[in-house]
């Protein structure tokens, strides 16, 4: 199984959401971001991130991503906005110019990613000098946190233990990363932990809609609808009735500079 990236059923599952204010007070914390002129968001999605930066004043933000059909929900989302453009290209080969950008996130991203070198190496060409390079993910040991009320996802891992070995084998761990990162030039490099807020329900009854959905859960598409409802009813029994859920994820995110 696992998720179609290039279906059209698949397009609008990275739109649904908003950058969150944690996310946010991350990012300015960790980047300039009044100089920032030009970002670059490679995997961008449905543009969720690409918005936020525009938000906070980037001049202008061009998306990239591998799957045509998450552009085209992308372009959509993103609309509104007249400095947000999106090209389809992947993390290796982005077919952009060198030396153009001051800030490259990739959120999400490198968990797809076997051999990250091509990857930052791609980044190092497309940043100016001085710029910086964002890159957030989960590390094995983010992941296989234990499920709570707000910890969601650690339910995932109890109900189908088998789910670890595929989390944990596409994860890098950070020490892993930082060495790529040198070694491929960057300097400067910086190793921050965020809880980030993925969103907030009144209930569990919402909650259990959004997981049946699979939305914006690459891992849920592991499981077969039978299974689903086994995790569904598990953390339904789990959770407290009548109560509000802030339902959060732990992330790595690093920090480099050209």
């Amino acid at each position: 199984m696992g998720i179609d990236f290039h279906s059209e059923r698949n397009s609008v599952t990275y739109t649904t959401r908003n950058a969150d204010q944690t996310w946010i007070d991350a990012l300015t914390n960790l980047v300039p971001i009044n100089g920032i002129n030009n970002a670059l968001d490679i995997g961008c999605g449905g543009g969720i991130y690409s918005k936020a930066l525009s938000d906070l004043g980037v001049d202008y933000v061009t998306g990239v991503d591998f799957s045509k059909s998450i552009l085209d929900g992308a372009k959509e989302n993103c609309k509104a906005y007249d400095n947000i453009s999106f090209k389809h290209g992947n993390a290796f080969d982005s077919g952009l110019d060198s030396g153009t950008y001051d800030l490259l996130l990739e959120r999400a991203l490198i968990h797809h990613i076997n051999d990250l070198n091509p990857c930052f190496t791609e980044a190092f060409r497309l940043l100016k000098d001085g710029g910086f390079y964002i890159v957030q993910d989960r590390t094995p040991e983010d992941c296989l946190l234990k499920g709570d009320i707000s910890h969601v996802r650690g339910y995932f891992f109890e109900v189908f233990p088998r789910l670890i070995e595929k989390e944990t084998e596409r994860r890098h761990n950070s020490h892993h990363v930082i060495e790529i990162l040198r070694q491929v030039g960057f300097k400067n490099i910086e190793e921050v932990k965020l809880w980030e807020t993925r969103n907030v329900y009144d209930n569990k009854e919402q909650l259990l809609k959004n997981l049946s959905e699979r939305t914006g859960r690459s891992i849920l598409h592991e499981l077969d609808d039978e299974e689903l409802k086994l995790l569904l009813t598990h953390i339904n029994y789990s959770l407290p009735e009548k109560t509000t859920i802030v339902e959060r994820d732990r992330w790595t995110i690093w920090k480099a500079v050209k």
